[in-house]
């Protein structure tokens, strides 16, 4: 099944650097809009005219200094969590002998940074930022966070070239984040965008899940989690090689499901 939106195929992608993408070296994305498109976003097909290059904003001066003590509570309320991780997600989770897309909820964000603190140390993580104003404040906090990196593009506008970027970022040997219901929701709704990005590059999904002790939770639209500090979360992580998804409508419906069991409310 073709995906317009993405425009799933198995042929080499060609990247202009610095075109409308780029990589941020030291930072964390929450979002990846292009790839998982919100109800009412339209995404325009690949015949249409090339939009003007996105301006990629950036944070810095006393801008990214007035960041420093929100990212280092950050980082010291993530190493306070207890984290509970049975052998097989433990497993998983350092997986290393080849790229891997880590898959999870957007309301789970949170405890992104502290698992590859713990679990993935030298391999950084790459996820889709906006270029907007917005996306660089969450570039330049999360890069005090650590752990993450971001590519930084138009990807509201630009869905076939948001999953491009992702697809050579995995094919540069590095891993990516997909948060299949971001930016907007619906909440766990598993949009397909993960799931094509893996298909062209045949890399494995690693899906994380996590159910909290202790946590406040915010009036967003995916209620996110807030771990509250020193609290204990029983952590899960399941590998779906790149063999099962080769039936895209079924391994969507296997995933969401397998997300929902290992992520309950």
């Amino acid at each position: 099944m073709r995906d317009h939106a993405c425009g799933e195929n198995n042929t080499p992608t060609t990247h202009r650097p610095g075109r409308r993408f780029r990589l941020a070296a030291g930072a964390v994305s929450t979002t990846t809009a292009g790839l998982n498109p919100s109800p009412n976003q339209s995404v325009p097909p690949s015949s249409s005219p090339a939009s003007p290059a996105a301006i990629v904003h950036e944070i810095s001066g006393w801008h990214r200094v007035l960041l420093w003590p929100l990212g280092v509570l950050v980082r010291l309320w993530g190493m306070s969590l207890r984290f509970d991780t049975p052998p097989d997600a433990l497993r998983n989770f350092t997986k290393r002998d080849e790229p891997v897309a880590f898959v999870v909820w957007h309301n789970r964000l949170f405890l992104t940074p502290e698992i590859l603190r713990r679990h993935r140390r030298g391999r950084p993580c790459y996820a889709l930022v906006s270029a907007s104003q917005d996306g660089a404040w969450l570039t330049a906090l999360f890069s005090i966070v650590g752990r993450m990196r971001t590519v930084r593009g138009s990807s509201s506008r630009l869905g076939r070239e948001a999953a491009n970027a992702l697809v050579e970022t995995l094919r540069d040997g590095h891993d990516i984040g997909i948060t299949p219901d971001g930016p907007r929701g619906p909440c766990y709704d598993l949009k397909p965008g993960g799931v094509i990005v893996a298909r062209r590059t045949r890399a494995p999904l690693l899906l994380v899940g996590g159910r909290f002790e202790s946590a406040w939770r915010l009036r967003s639209w995916d209620r996110f989690y807030l771990p509250k500090p020193f609290s204990r979360v029983h952590m899960r992580c399941e590998l779906i090689a790149a063999d099962e998804l080769a039936d895209r409508d079924a391994a969507l419906a296997a995933i969401r499901e397998r997300m929902l069991a290992i992520n309950p409310d």
